[in-house]
């Protein structure tokens, strides 16, 4: 495709499964037929040529890897049919509903299943919304642990706070110091812009004005390391699922990828040509861009050494979230929303004026966060119009439905779903999280949570 971009390949030797390249395997079996050759003694040379001949027909037997995955697929095959028919009477209806079993498991190892969960939430009101103040300057980041029961917000006051959702308190700051005390000070020096936990609660990341990146423990809020190397301003990050792998995006327009393990930089990636504004990634190695000013998308094939380019907005792309492998949500600074396809270089839908109207003139209303439940049909945007809102995507992601909106006065700099889906958080500002462009003076630093569910009031 045109948006396609490809760099140079990385090689590499095929091994078999003891990490012998097959010239190695090759060079052995050479040398064995040199030692029986040479051998003098008739009782020596028999019990090497019968070893030899086991070899051989071990080799012989062997399974190859083709027909263990035909043999495993017939015992797949098998199983659902065993399950299904327990369920169906004729033969038709059967291969039917083996063949819709099978596209379903497709779908989801592949991450594109779609769980239809929009239509099940419900507009909470004002009175169930829980909110939260502890920052003294607006909120520009929140993450939500694995578990569901712990949250992390950040500030341009420089602190990290934890908080305990079921007591409400906050049980952790990692406290902040003055500009220009980053060698003797162990937490954050300047405005901290964004925050990523890992899949597995293990590590915290944040991103901040100061060109680096502080490791932290989510369980005790202790320093672990710090990654230099951006040139500007940390604007994201983002760990890649089921692993410790570290994406981060900065103002200098470049891409890093770390390795939290080895607590080491691993590469740079080139592309964007403005300030990058937001990064997302899920389970495959790859990490996703929204590239402010260039009015671009990329996604960052890592192993490949390739990217996909993506146009087609109007305005600066602000903000982007993955909802599943092949589709993602962008918004913009012109008040607009838009769905994505990876196989499409332009949004598959874009709803204008998403944030609204005051008095039929369009305000400077951009989106400043979005987020996605991922592998559902249900997204959320903020801006600094007064509400946050939710809205269902239809099943081809070639429509945006609105649902519902929350009141919410301020700035929303960040948004994220729970993992479970039974409540989304708002990080809350009287500015926008990189820089302060507007001040919403009747607004309060602080953060919400927002349940999504009938009997998550009050939690």
């Amino acid at each position: 495709m045109s948006f396609f971009i490809k760099s140079r390949k990385r090689k590499f030797v095929a091994k078999d499964q003891k990490g012998k390249s097959k010239k190695e395997i090759l060079k052995a079996k050479s040398a064995l037929t040199e030692e029986v050759e040479s051998e003098s003694d008739a009782d020596s040379s028999n019990e090497v040529t019968e070893a030899r001949d086991k070899v051989y027909s071990s080799e012989e037997e062997e399974e190859t890897a083709q027909q263990k995955r035909l043999r495993l697929a017939k015992q797949y095959l098998s199983k659902l049919e065993e399950e299904e028919a327990e369920k169906k009477a004729d033969e038709e209806t059967l291969k039917d509903a083996v063949a819709s079993r099978l596209q379903h498991d497709i779908s989801e190892q592949a991450g594109k299943l779609t769980k239809q969960v929009a239509d099940a939430c419900f507009c909470a009101n004002p009175e169930d919304l829980r909110v939260f103040r502890g920052h003294g300057l607006p909120v520009t980041a929140i993450v939500i642990s694995p578990d569901d029961k712990f949250v992390f917000t950040s500030s341009k006051d420089c602190n990290i706070c934890k908080w305990n959702l079921e007591t409400g308190l906050k049980e952790k700051t990692i406290k902040g110091g003055r500009k220009g005390t980053e060698d003797v000070h162990i937490g954050h020096t300047d405005h901290i812009l964004c925050l990523a936990i890992s899949s597995d609660g293990k590590f915290l990341a944040a991103g901040d004005m100061n060109n680096m990146i502080k490791l932290w423990n989510p369980q005790d809020c202790s320093f672990i390391h710090k990654f230099r190397g951006h040139r500007g301003p940390v604007t994201g990050v983002s760990f890649r699922k089921g692993t410790h792998t570290l994406y981060s995006c900065s103002a200098d327009k470049v891409v890093k990828v770390w390795s939290v393990d080895d607590l080491a930089y691993v590469e740079t990636l080139f592309g964007h040509n403005t300030p990058i504004t937001g990064i997302d990634s899920l389970m495959r190695d790859r990490a996703i861009t929204s590239g402010g000013r260039d009015k671009s998308v990329h996604i960052w094939k890592i192993t490949e050494d390739s990217q996909l380019l993506f146009h087609g907005n109007d305005g600066s792309i602000e903000c982007v979230a993955l909802i599943n492998e092949s589709n993602f949500f962008t918004g913009a600074d012109d008040n607009s929303l838009s769905l994505w396809s990876v196989l499409k270089k332009k949004p598959l839908t874009t709803v204008k004026k998403a944030h609204g109207l005051n008095l039929g003139i369009l305000e400077e209303n951009w989106i400043s966060s979005v987020a996605a439940l991922q592998y559902t049909d249900l997204v959320a945007s903020g801006s600094k119009d007064g509400f946050v809102r939710l809205w269902k995507c239809s099943t081809d992601y070639k429509s945006l439905t609105p649902l519902f909106q929350i009141p919410v006065k301020g700035f929303i700099n960040s948004l994220k779903f729970s993992n479970n889906g039974e409540f989304l958080v708002a990080a809350v500002g009287q500015e926008h999280r990189l820089g302060r462009w507007w001040r919403l003076k009747d607004a309060k630093n602080g953060w919400i949570v927002i349940p999504l569910k009938a009997g998550q009031q009050g939690r």
